[in-house]
């Protein structure tokens, strides 16, 4: 007898109501690409009216093509994102500022509109994912090029960023298009290790050509950006993929090689960076402001708010005051120390459980874990996705060290990248 098939969640229950040909799903799967490569491409140059119709069509265009499609499983990445969702409903409906929440539940459902859209094209039609990684690095490339150019211009509006109280005092920092330099290194964070996967991956020396431009004008402008956890994201997220791409290219050889080689390899790596931070001196003198700790203005300001944010937490520990920047701009002033305004607790765990509480912290630890076993799983597959796995956990790995101290990830230009990579994660199969 043959198997039962399994049942539909009830959560997937209304897709394919509509039904549609194999034509109508092929139309919609390309409409669906050029939304996304509209998006992608042009990230870090869109306005907020420009990117908030575009985010909009895309979480329409999941629904219309979800009621014309038999409906899937959900995953263990597409639950645990479900689960925070459910969370943050709660934490709405209990805010002290319900209205201000449900403008930051309703961003947080428009992204994930965006998130559902990218994985069932991916799902439906693979060979996406090249073409938006390309739209992607034309994006990082447009901002890369614009930021350099600073170097050589006026630097006049460039001394906005150098804060006469820190021990960087005079540093110039660039920020191209996206008019923070902080941000700037968050947007090409998630970026770099994605293009080292298409250089690697890609057919043709015109293609690799074009990921390198976008790894080493990417690197370029992070490094001259001088933004610390900028410089911290870009070292996790290549120093991750090239340990993933040493450890899959090595899976083969006998264990006690396979253990050595990476135990070698980061302790060159950590030399290096020792070397670095002491013998160069635009990184010594940023590590020397990291390692300053209150005698640094920005981390002096970042120790305050980190304070207030405790207090918050400690107030309101389950759910928090409910998703969104509105809602932590109604509450925070009420915590804060007198001159240090804040628009977020600038740490993503601390940002998180004051927006949700400890429950939405342990939903993205779980989605965290979730990420960490499907991209370990490329290590030992020859899929198609293995390297484009690969590289998306280690952007992950990116965001999250930079996130450790600044909350650029709830950024949309940061955000929407992120959200690429878990939809990239989730197609990764059990099968070897």
């Amino acid at each position: 007898m043959p198997e039962a098939s399994a049942p539909t969640p009830w959560l997937l229950r209304w897709q394919g109501l509509l039904g549609g040909s194999s034509a109508q799903q092929h139309r919609l799967s390309t409409l669906a690409g050029l939304v996304l490569i509209l998006l992608l491409g042009f990230l870090p140059v869109l306005t907020r009216a420009g990117l908030g119709l575009i985010v909009l069509a895309c979480g329409a265009l999941w629904v219309l093509w979800s009621l014309t499609r038999a409906p899937g499983r959900i995953g263990p990445i597409s639950g645990w994102v479900l689960l925070f969702l459910a969370v943050a409903v709660l934490a709405t409906g209990v805010s002290p500022v319900p209205v201000a929440a449900a403008k930051g539940l309703v961003k947080l459902i428009s992204y994930l509109g965006v998130y559902a859209l990218m994985r069932q094209l991916l799902a439906e039609a693979p060979q996406w994912w090249d073409r938006l990684v390309a739209a992607l690095l034309g994006g990082s490339l447009l901002s890369s090029v614009l930021a350099l150019r600073q170097l050589y211009g006026p630097t006049e509006e460039l001394a906005r960023w150098a804060d006469p109280n820190s021990v960087a005092e005079g540093t110039i920092r660039i920020y191209g298009p996206l008019g923070n330099p902080n941000l700037l290194a968050g947007y090409l964070v998630p970026i770099l290790p994605i293009a080292m996967v298409a250089m690697l991956r890609w057919r043709g020396w015109g293609s690799k050509l074009y990921a390198a431009a976008a790894l080493v004008l990417g690197t370029a402008s992070t490094l001259f950006s001088y933004s610390r956890g900028g410089w911290l994201g870009m070292l996790a997220a290549l120093g991750v993929l090239m340990l993933l791409l040493v450890l899959r290219q090595i899976r083969h050889w006998p264990l006690l090689w396979r253990r050595l080689l990476p135990l070698a390899l980061l302790v060159l790596a950590g030399v290096a960076i020792a070397f670095a931070a002491t013998q160069v001196e635009p990184i010594r003198t940023r590590v020397a402001s990291l390692l300053a700790g209150r005698g640094d203005s920005s981390n002096n300001f970042r120790i305050n708010v980190w304070l207030a944010a405790i207090d918050m937490i400690q107030d309101r520990p389950w759910l928090g005051i409910g998703p969104g920047n509105a809602a932590f701009n109604s509450i925070y002033p009420l915590y804060q120390q007198p001159k240090f305004n804040a628009l977020s607790a600038y740490s993503l765990p601390l940002e998180i459980l004051v927006e949700t509480g400890i429950p939405g912290l342990l939903a993205c630890v779980g989605l965290a874990i979730a990420s960490l076993r499907r991209g370990v799983r490329a290590l030992s597959t020859d899929s198609d996705l293995a390297l484009p796995c690969l590289g998306c956990l280690a952007a992950i790995a990116g965001l999250m060290m930079q996130g450790a101290a600044d909350t650029i990830f709830f950024r949309p230009e940061v955000q929407i990248s992120g959200w690429f990579c878990l939809a990239t994660l989730s197609l990764m199969t059990r099968t070897p």
